[in-house]
């Protein structure tokens, strides 16, 4: 008889994860500043990372977004550059892998690789301060294969409200919303995770194409400020986008909530940013942790979430955003990027269907890319750029 488990990789073979945010880009800049000879993720390199290509092939990754976030402290001329070396760090990846890991910039191009069984690598900015209240910055990380933008990270920035700070502009400024018309006519995928609850409605009001959120869960079973409200998720049919859930356990899980309010406290009261996943700061991490018993997630609690999300927008717009190598922790049986198969087989176990569970790891991914590049096709047909300036 056929375990959970074994049916789980072998929809895996044939419907690959899309997941939608990975840091491992700031993984490597924080621990070897990119050097991929100290960090060759062609090799295990679980004592460091949770992510390598040999963990990507156990978990049944057909496609990465792959994260070039930059801290949203960087501001300016500095926050541009950053990113621009993280896109870098994704080049050097995929050249050097190249056996592995298949540029994509379109869906044509994560179906390409599914068919030559490579890993398509795409790319997201995380945070708008990256484009330092500039839309012809915005045009050239496009150009440069950026197909997402998450609007804020966990600060406000001149032009949106994030999740996580108290409200300035209550959702999108006007040049907000001039950002998102823009993002529609590139076709760069407007990406809320990170963001306030109104700067979730007014993205929705103004976007032409559907929206991301590349790594968020339910705020109705976890209330955490990183999560999407009912209301939000609910719109998500009429606009075509996806939710994808994330694992982190601070966001999905009630009682790790103030237990990571205090593990943060303790970061900064060791002069460290909260954020810092550098042997440094796991070292104080482990330590606090080891003194301090965390809350365990499992692949159960995320299932919690996805089964929610599921009855308020819809098996066609939720998908999977792991948050692997930007946060500390991860629950307790999906530790790193080879975890997947033990999530699919909890929703099978919940009586998911193969074709719930092709619509979640692959197809529903693929197709909001799709629909932003249709969207993108038609606005370029109607209207040249954009050249509005902030103030």
């Amino acid at each position: 008889m056929t375990t959970a488990r074994e049916a789980a990789l072998e929809l895996l073979a044939r419907w690959p994860v899309v997941d939608g945010h990975n840091d491992l880009p700031w993984a490597l800049r924080e621990q070897v500043r990119y050097d991929l000879d100290r960090r060759d993720v062609a090799t295990d390199q679980s004592a460091h990372l949770h992510t390598d290509i040999p963990r990507l092939r156990a978990g049944g990754v057909g496609a990465q977004f792959w994260s070039v976030y930059v801290r949203s402290d960087y501001t300016g001329d500095h926050a541009v550059s950053a990113t621009l070396e993280q896109i870098d760090a994704v080049r050097q990846l995929t050249a050097r892998y190249a056996a592995d890991l298949r540029p994509a910039a379109t869906a044509d191009d994560m179906e390409a690789a599914r068919a030559e069984g490579r890993i398509a690598s795409l790319m997201g900015a995380e945070g708008g301060h990256s484009i330092n209240n500039s839309l012809a910055t915005l045009r050239a990380f496009h150009a440069l294969g950026v197909r997402y933008m998450t609007l804020t990270h966990n600060d406000n920035n001149d032009w949106a409200d994030s999740a996580t700070d108290a409200p300035r502009h209550h959702g999108l400024s006007a040049f907000g919303e001039e950002v998102v018309r823009e993002m529609n006519r590139c076709g760069m995928l407007v990406d809320l995770s990170h963001v306030s609850p109104d700067t979730m409605r007014d993205a929705l009001r103004v976007s032409t194409a559907p929206v991301l959120f590349s790594h968020s869960s339910a705020r109705a079973v976890c209330d955490h400020p990183r999560n999407i409200p009912d209301d939000v998720l609910a719109q998500l049919p009429a606009n075509g986008g996806v939710a994808m859930a994330t694992f982190v356990p601070k966001f999905v899980l009630p009682a790790a909530v103030a237990w990571t309010l205090r593990a943060d406290e303790n970061m900064r009261a060791h002069g460290l940013h909260h954020l810092d996943t550098t042997e440094r700061g796991m070292v104080v991490q482990r330590a606090f942790e080891a003194a301090n018993p965390r809350p365990a997630a499992t692949a159960a609690t995320v299932a919690d979430h996805l089964d929610h999300m599921r009855e308020v927008a819809g098996i066609d717009h939720i998908g999977i955003g792991g948050d692997y190598d930007g946060t500390a922790f991860t629950p307790s049986d999906l530790a790193d990027v080879a975890s997947y198969p033990n999530l699919l087989a909890e929703l099978l176990d919940r009586k998911w269907s193969a074709a719930d569970l092709a619509k979640l790891t692959w197809q529903n991914a693929v197709r909001v890319l799709r629909g932003a590049e249709d969207v993108a096709r038609d606005e370029q047909g109607r209207r040249g750029p954009s050249n509005m300036t902030l103030g």
